[in-house]
Parts: structure tokens; C-alpha cells; sequence
């Protein structure tokens, strides 16, 4: 009923109404921390991050359970779900008013959370009372009651000052329970709840309203309202304790002016749903996303000290953005996210009428999650840069993502409606009196439309020479990117020594981001080749490990570099990180299925060695001049020696280039590989997708997380060894090892080659555990140092034994779930998903880089030892080893068969039998 044009239902009035009354009251508790939780901050004398988790911790809960609610509330209907809700926020809410340490306020505030998940309700629960014509406008009313966060702002301050903040969080709750008994009182159950009780129809199971959560549109609307919404939560949590902090103002001054952004972005919401009932959502999309990138650009420009050596002299000038102007960038940019919060509900009722719940559900809780990361990020983002705009340089680089996404979604969407009506056109305008398209019509170099790997006759005459060629050229890159990515291994343990004053957690953060970077531009390079093209996507990701090598090269020089320039290279060496995926999936595309192990580990292999050369490289050219004068000058170190830290970067600089070069002019794209990303997307509905992400984290996070943290690690733990002489060779066994051991997997079945692989990993961690434990022993670093090359061996020998897996796993998965497909569409189907399941693993594993480092940081800073972070590492190992025997290896298993050279007994057999 809810999608049909017909006339809003009986009650349709009192049930908008009171919701969108019922909401703002929500509202107003949720946010409830964005006044108290200053004079909490100060009463407690907390830090930023702390109290960015304070604030964050509300929206958490309130995330999290929107996709539940909105699912129950299509069950059991929100006029029983609604006021439930708020009566236990209440009850949450009163408690909070007993909390005096940070961790009681931290339990409670996930209590007061529960008042954010009254969203799910009303949105469900409107919807089905008005036709698709109505619904963004009747979304919008509802959703202004975004407005609370005003209401908080504009009342909440005179509370605090005249009774306490314990009688702010008192009365808030009375009215919670007032508004609930009214709204119980006053509102009907909504026609398709009322229809299905008429009829005696039980309601739809969870698992039948999550299934369009597979759809990868549901995810794109997501992110757009994680900025929308999210980033709007985030700033009116986070809004007043920035204007105390930036512009000193006094904690009621600073409420009303981050009400001016509140405001806007609640009550314009209505206008935002009129006009995209009006002009259609994806023009006010567009809107939201252009003047979001404008407003969070200047708003993040950090005020700057200009000083020009003018013709006369100095020319010397200041930008900063004032009060006044702040708050009019913030009214605009809330004026638009209320805009775009209508028009991405507007979406949702049109396209899934029937599974408001679960799809909205979803939407709002992604968007949600925004209001419990960001003010955390914010805080991070303070601690780690000192910049107070830094908050909005996040923000400007997440509208920047989501207005690309939307737009290639929809210029993909429109070249396969009218494709060969584009390709028709000239490529300028003034061509059109001109134009013939036979003639004109641009060419793609490189292009093969005939690929037919897995015909013997072709291969050999002509597809091996062309599919070795594209391998050949693909290792150096990859090598190039695996040693731009790890770079920062080395340069990090060698900045103390050349005056950069890092405490010894900055130091792990700064080893630590490219491998948070990197793994988070693997998920989106494990989708580009079949959307660009091999030839293309490798040629512009190589180039653009200009961008780190050159800054690395400049900003070590100068001691005086501020640490958010650092932070941000090592961000950008996460560019190098992103490339394995790509370069993964595209030489999958080559070569048939026999050799394609084998490729895959050159590849992987030859271009993990990029770390090891790296790591045996670097240390020797950065203690000479190698590019002379034009280099520029070297840094004396605290020892008195010479050292030229600019040449790892400078020193990759030529290597890319040509290899840059290399690639766009002799490798190829095939036409056989062209897929969209929905069409991989598929591998997000696959159980086995996920279960090798969490093994191929175990092997290749550990090698990727062990190559970034090992030189530090020893640096700090046993600080009269010279590490960087030795690094080079834990990267260097582990990239051999994978190279050199994939016919073990091969002969002896991947998966048992994998439970081998996790004993010797535990054995390797309990060793390092034992000898640091005891590093003040003689042979300590010995031991040390050999457990840790046996984990680097372990996990490179487990990086081939998993990929190894995976095209068997996926062969046997789609003959399961698609036993009526002809054998070779199943082949064909198995190989497309193995390369994308190749590259998402990839991706995920990734993150290694990130957390290994991140864990030793924080064991060493909490505890003195890294002792805490290994027993981790060795739990998680423990797990490793047991889904891998239960899921794969033993008896019964998905690969016990393959790999014990059994077959399933046929028809016949068990016909006879």
C-alpha cells in the first residue's frame, strides 16, 4: 500500500504529526552530550579522543539498532514499537544523571543511544500512510525533527547553568515519557499493519526483508547519508565544543551559533522532500554534493600566516575565517545536508515499498554509525594534527567520494541506455557539422576484443606471448608500489635521529596509516579493471606514486615539517598499498586456468620483494648524495653523521616513471574483462568471500603488518641493534617463499597446506612472546629475530596455499548454487568471482598494515611491552587454524574431496548402492 498513488490513509495526519513531535524529542536526548558532555569534559579533564568517544557513544546505539527496528517495526507496526523506544531511552536517560566516572558515563550514554533508533520507526511507519507522490514531502516533515539538536543546543545551556547538567538529563527523560504516552494515546496502526491482521497474514521473516540488503544500491545510498546525516549528527555533537575551543566563545553563545547550523539542516528537511517530490532526488543530490565539497573546503582551511618576498619587501598577510563567516558557511552547508537528507529517503519508499524496514533500516544506520565515528575521528584528528579545521578536511574528502560514486553510478547507468547513440557523437560540439563516426570515432589502443585463454591452439600461437608480456610489465609496478607503500618502515625509525621530536605512539601512527590507506583503496582497485581496464588503471595508479615519493622527499628535510604533513604522506603511500588488487584481478584475466596459480604468485611474489628492496635500499641510499646538489642538502643526525633521508622517496622517482611509461605503452585491455560493479558486487552475498578475508588477513596481514612494524619494533625493544642493516630480510623471505612454495599448495591441497602454515605461525608468535620476555638474556635477539623469520616464511607460504583455495572453493560453491547452469557458464561464473573474491581478500588482509603496527604502538604505550599485542596475534591465529580444519580440511569439509583426490559417488552409484 505504501507504494500505490492513492490518498494518505486514515490517521495519516496524527501519525506524522506526533511522530515528527515524538522524533525531535528523540532528537534532543540523543544529542543530549553535545552540551553536557563539555562540562562532563571538564569536570573529568578529559582528552579529545575521549571526548569524541563520550559524544560518539549515544549515536552507536542509536545506529545500530535502526536496521532491527525498522525491521520489527514492519512486523508488530510502530505504534507499539515507537513509544516502547522512547520509554527505555527515558529510562537511560534518568539513569545517566547517577553517572560520575568516564566509564559509567560511557555505559550510560550507550542507554541514551537507544532514543537515536526512533528514526527507523517513524520513517517505516510514516511511509506507509501516504502514496509515492508524497512521500518525500511527509519524509521530509519527519525527518525536520532533526531539529532537537537545535532544541538541545538553545535550552539544554540554560539548564546546565541554573539546576546542573544532571537536571538536563532528568527532564529530557520526563518528556521522553510524556510524548510517548500522547503519541500511544493519539496515533492508529498503519494501514498495511491493519490490512495483514484483517487478513490473518503472519508477517514477513527477517532473512525475506534483509535480502535487498545484497543490492550494492542500498550501500551507495548509505554512504550518501553517512555525510548527509552522519556528518550532521557529528557536527552538532561536535560544533560547540569547536566554537569553545576556536573562537572562545562561552558554552551559551557557542550553543546558539552551532544551532544556526542545526536548524537549517532539521526544519529545511520539509523543503528538501517538496523538492524532490518536485524536481526529482538526483538533482537535489547533485546540489547537496557540490556546495558540501565548496563549504567543507573553506571551512577546512586552517588559518594560515602569509609572508611574500615582495618587490618592495616583505608582503605579509593572514587568512582566517571569522566568526561571522564560519557561521554562515556552516548555516549554508546545513541548509543543503537537509536537502539531501529528504532526497535519499525519497529514493528508498520508490524503489522498495515493501522493505522500508530493512532498507532504511540500513540507510539509517550507516548513516548513524557517521554520528559515532566522525566526533570520534574529529577528536583523533585534533590529537594527531593540532588542527582544529582538520574535521573538515575529513568531511570534504567524504562529499568528495560520495559525489564520484554517484556520478559514475549514473554515467554508467546512461551509457548502457543510449551507448551506441553516444558513441555516435563527436567528441567536441564544434565536430558536429563533420563528425563520421566510422571515421572519427576514437580508438582504444591496446584494446583485444578476441581473448580465448583456455583454447589450446590460441594460447600457444598467440595468447601466452601476449599474456607474459602484461605479466612481465605488471611486476614492476607492483614492486614499485609494495616499496612506496612500505617506505615509511624505514624513514619512521630513522626521524628521531634527524631532529624530528615524535613521541614513540606518533611514530607508530605514522607506520601505521599506510596500511589503513592502502587497505581501504584495495576495496575500491579490486573493482577497476573490469571497469577501466587493465592497461589504463595500472598506467595511472603507477603514476601516482609520484605524489608520496616526491613529498617524502621534501618534507623529511625540514625537521620543522608539521606532523599533519607527515600524517598526510603516509596517507598517500597507501597508494601504493591499493595497487596489489588491481594488478591481481587484471593478470587473472590473462591466463587459463592451469597456469594461473603460477602467474598469480610471480606477481604477488616478485612484487611483495618490492619491500625487501626497499628495506635493503633505502638504508643505503640515504647515507649518500645520490642525486648531487639537486637533491638537496643531507641532515646531521644526533651522532654526528651525514644522512640524505630524501632519497627514499627521491630515489623511486626515475623507477616510475619508466615504469609508468612502460605499461600504457605496452600492455593491454581485454574486452573479455569489462564488468560492471554491480556485476561483481555478487561476491558480497558469498559466506566463502568472508571466511578467506579472515584467513588471508592471517597470512598476508601478518606479512604486510610484520614488514611495516618489524624495524620499529626492534628499534624500541632491542635499541643496540642496527635493524635497518637486517629489515630487508624478513619482507625478503616471505616474498620468496610465496613465490618459490605454490606448488606445494598444489600438490598437497591448499587448505591443508593453510592449517600447516597457522601451527607454525603460533609456534613463531609464542617464540617471540618467550625472547622478548627475556631480552635481557644473551641470545635473546637471536631467538628473537629467527621466530620472527619464521613467521615471515609461515605467512608468505600462506599467502599462495589461500589464493590457492580460493578458485577451488568457488568451483565447487557456484556447481551448489547453480546446479542447472551448463558446466562452462558455471566455469566462467566461478573465475569471475574468484578474481573479485582475489581482490577483496586483498583488500581486507590488508589492513594488517594498519593494526599490527597500531597494536605494538598501543601495548608498548599502555603496558611497556608488546607483549599484549602478540597474545592477540596468537589468539587470532588459534581461530585461523580452527575454520580453516572445520570449514575446508576435515572430513565432510568444502575441500576434503579435492584435496584427498576423492570424488562424490555418482547417480549411478548410489542408485545401485
Amino acid at each position: 500500500m505504501a507504494g500505490q498513488d492513492v490518498k494518505a490513509s486514515a490517521g495519516a495526519g496524527a501519525a506524522l504529526w506526533l511522530s515528527t513531535l515524538a522524533f525531535t524529542a528523540s532528537f534532543a536526548v540523543w544529542t543530549i552530550f553535545s552540551i553536557i558532555g563539555v562540562k562532563i569534559e571538564q569536570d573529568l579533564g578529559l582528552t579529545e579522543t575521549q571526548f569524541g568517544l563520550l559524544i560518539g557513544t549515544p549515536i552507536l546505539t542509536g545506529s545500530i539498532i535502526r536496521l532491527f527496528l525498522g525491521v520489527w517495526t514492519d512486523q508488530y507496526g510502530g505504534r507499539v514499537v515507537f513509544p516502547l523506544v522512547m520509554l527505555a531511552a527515558a529510562l537511560a536517560t534518568f539513569l545517566l544523571s547517577y553517572a560520575q566516572t568516564y566509564p559509567q558515563f560511557l555505559i550510560a550514554a550507550l542507554g541514551v543511544g537507544i532514543a537515536g533508533g526512533t528514526f527507523a520507526v517513524g520513517v517505516t511507519y510514516v511511509s506507509k500512510f501516504y502514496s509515492s507522490a508524497k512521500q518525500g514531502t511527509a519524509l521530509g516533515i519527519f525527518g525536520a525533527g532533526n531539529v532537537g539538536a537545535a532544541v538541545t543546543k538553545f535550552i539544554a545551556p540554560f539548564v546546565l547553568l541554573a539546576m546542573g547538567w544532571q537536571a538536563v538529563a532528568q527532564i529530557w527523560a520526563l518528556g521522553l515519557v510524556v510524548i510517548a504516552a500522547l503519541f500511544f494515546l493519539f496515533t492508529k496502526d498503519d494501514p498495511d499493519l491493519a490490512a495483514r491482521r484483517a487478513q490473518g497474514v503472519k508477517p514477513r521473516s527477517m532473512a525475506e526483508q534483509f535480502a535487498p540488503l545484497k543490492n550494492i544500491q542500498v550501500w551507495r545510498f548509505s554512504l550518501y547519508y553517512f555525510f548527509v546525516f552522519g556528518a550532521f549528527v557529528a557536527l552538532a555533537l561536535w560544533l560547540p565544543r569547536y566554537l569553545v575551543g576556536v573562537y572562545h566563545l562561552d558554552l551559551k553563545t557557542a550553543g546558539m551559533v552551532a544551532a544556526a547550523f542545526s536548524v537549517p539542516a532539521s526544519l529545511f528537511r520539509v523543503y528538501g522532500g517538496m523538492l524532490s517530490d518536485k524536481v526529482g532526488a538526483r538533482q537535489v543530490m547533485y546540489w547537496t554534493f557540490l556546495v558540501g565539497i565548496a563549504t567543507t573546503f573553506l571551512l577546512s582551511y586552517p588559518p594560515t600566516s602569509y609572508v611574500i618576498d615582495g618587490i618592495r619587501g616583505p608582503i605579509a598577510f593572514r587568512l582566517e575565517t571569522g566568526l561571522v563567516a564560519f557561521t554562515v558557511l556552516v548555516f549554508v552547508l546545513g541548509f543543503f545536508m537537509s536537502l539531501g537528507k529528504a532526497a535519499v529517503f525519497k529514493h528508498i519508499p520508490v524503489y522498495y515499498p515493501k522493505d522500508m524496514g530493512s532498507v532504511g533500516g540500513l540507510v539509517g544506520m550507516i548513516g548513524g554509525l557517521g554520528g559515532f565515528v566522525l566526533p570520534i575521528a574529529f577528536g583523533v584528528l585534533n590529537d594527531l594534527t593540532g588542527i582544529w579545521t582538520s574535521c573538515f578536511m575529513l568531511l570534504f574528502f567524504i562529499v568528495s567520494g560520495s559525489l564520484l560514486w554517484m556520478h559514475f553510478a549514473i554515467r554508467q547507468m546512461e551509457r548502457e541506455a543510449v551507448g551506441k547513440q553516444l558513441e555516435s557523437l563527436p567528441q567536441f560540439p564544434e565536430m558536429q557539422p563533420i563528425h563520421e563516426p566510422a571515421k572519427h570515432k576514437p580508438t582504444e589502443p591496446g584494446l583485444i576484443a578476441d581473448w580465448r585463454p583456455e583454447d589450446p591452439v590460441f594460447w600457444n600461437e598467440t595468447g601466452r606471448k601476449i599474456a607474459s608480456r602484461n605479466l612481465w610489465l605488471s611486476i614492476p609496478s607492483l614492486f614499485l608500489s609494495f616499496a612506496v607503500w612500505m617506505v615509511w618502515s624505514v624513514v619512521v625509525a630513522k626521524l628521531p635521529l634527524i631532529g624530528f621530536d615524535y613521541s614513540t605512539d606518533q611514530l607508530f601512527w605514522l607506520a601505521a596509516l599506510p596500511g589503513l590507506s592502502g587497505a581501504t583503496l584495495r576495496i575500491f582497485y579490486s573493482f577497476m579493471v573490469p571497469v577501466f581496464g587493465g592497461r589504463l588503471w595500472t598506467t595511472l595508479t603507477t603514476w601516482s606514486l609520484l605524489a608520496p615519493a616526491l613529498g617524502i622527499g621534501v618534507a623529511v628535510q625540514n625537521p620543522e615539517t608539521p606532523y599533519w604533513i607527515m600524517l598526510g604522506l603516509a596517507l598517500l603511500c597507501g597508494l601504493g598499498g591499493g595497487n596489489f588488487a588491481s594488478s591481481m584481478s587484471n593478470i587473472g584475466f590473462f591466463f587459463p586456468r592451469n597456469e594461473k596459480g603460477n602467474a598469480l604468485a610471480l606477481n604477488a611474489g616478485l612484487g611483495n620483494l618490492g619491500v625487501s628492496a626497499m628495506q635493503f635500499l633505502v638504508p643505503l641510499a640515504i647515507t649518500m648524495a645520490v642525486f648531487g646538489g639537486f637533491g638537496g642538502a643531507g641532515q646531521v643526525t644526533s651522532a654526528g653523521d651525514t644522512l640524505f633521508m630524501q632519497n627514499a622517496g627521491f630515489i623511486w622517482v626515475p623507477f616510475i616513471v619508466v615504469s609508468a611509461f612502460m605499461a600504457w605503452f605496452g600492455m593491454n585491455d581485454l574486452s573479455t574483462a569489462k564488468a560492471s560493479f554491480a556485476e561483481q558486487s555478487v561476491i558480497f552475498t558469498r559466506t566463502q568471500n568472508w571466511i578467506m578475508c579472515w584467513l588471508y588477513t592471517g597470512t598476508f596481514g601478518s606479512f604486510i603488518g610484520f614488514s611495516a612494524a618489524f624495524p620499529l619494533l626492534t628499534a624500541t625493544q632491542f635499541p643496540e641493534v642496527n635493524v635497518l642493516q637486517i629489515a630487508f630480510l624478513g619482507p625478503l623471505v616471505g616474498a620468496l617463499s610465496r613465490s618459490l612454495t605454490g606448488w606445494i599448495a598444489d600438490r598437497f591441497g591448499g587448505a591443508r597446506v593453510t592449517l600447516a602454515v597457522f601451527a607454525l605461525m603460533m609456534l613463531g608468535t609464542i617464540g617471540v612472546i618467550y625472547f622478548l620476555g627475556a631480552k635481557d638474556q644473551p641470545g635473546a635477539f637471536a631467538g628473537f629475530f629467527a621466530c620472527f623469520m619464521l613467521l615471515f616464511f609461515a605467512s608468505g607460504v600462506g599467502n599462495a596455499s589461500t589464493f590457492q583455495m580460493i578458485p577451488a572453493i568457488m568451483r565447487k560453491e557456484i556447481a551448489r548454487l547453480a546446479p542447472q547452469t551448463p558446466a562452462p557458464d558455471q566455469l566462467k561464473q566461478a573465475e569471475k568471482e574468484s578474481a573479485a573474491i582475489t581482490g577483496f581478500t586483498s583488500a581486507i588482509a590488508a589492513y594488517g598494515a594498519f593494526f599490527i603496527p597500531k597494536s605494538f604502538g598501543f601495548s608498548i604505550a599502555e603496558t611497556g611491552s608488546a607483549t599484549a599485542a602478540l597474545m592477540g596475534f596468537l589468539i587470532f591465529y588459534v581461530s585461523c587454524l580452527a575454520i580453516t580444519w572445520f570449514v575446508y580440511a576435515r572430513p565432510g569439509g568444502l575441500l576434503f574431496d579435492i584435496e584427498n583426490k576423492r570424488s562424490a559417488p555418482s547417480d549411478a552409484a548410489k542408485a545401485a548402492s
